[in-house]
């Protein structure tokens, strides 16, 4: 489950699922960026590191490929508490797995995507513990 001060986090999404769900359901707040890839979603999370925020949430939690998906969902600080390396490597670590998986160019139908906005959601309410 997610460590830290629970009222200090904030959901990054391009999931319209999560902030369906979750969007007053705690104390953290859903930012949802429609339109966004999972590797853009994964570059918002390495600048609010960058920037000395905490992740929360492994950014490539899960079994599924970061090209098979467009989803992702990654709990940060709201608040930059400062920089640490290690966070650092893991967010670069994770954009370079996302690099080397090449997206899937293929049109997903309606129910697919709805497949894998439950899988994202379900990965993050369990961090979550909702």
């Amino acid at each position: 489950s997610v460590i830290g001060n629970l009222r200090d986090f904030q959901i990054l999404t391009n999931n319209p699922l999560v902030p369906e769900r979750l969007e007053n359901l705690g104390p953290w707040t859903v930012e949802y960026c429609p339109g966004k890839s999972l590797r853009e979603i994964l570059v918002e999370a390495r600048d609010r590191v960058y920037a000395g925020h905490i992740l929360y949430t492994h950014p490539l939690s899960g079994s599924v490929k970061p090209n098979e998906t467009p989803y992702k969902s990654v709990v940060v600080s709201r608040k930059a508490w400062g920089f640490d390396m290690e966070q650092a490597e893991l967010i670069a670590n994770a954009i370079a797995v996302a690099d080397k998986f090449r997206p899937l160019e293929r049109d997903y139908g309606e129910q697919v995507r709805k497949d894998f906005q439950l899988i994202d959601y379900t990965l993050l309410a369990s961090a979550l513990g909702v």
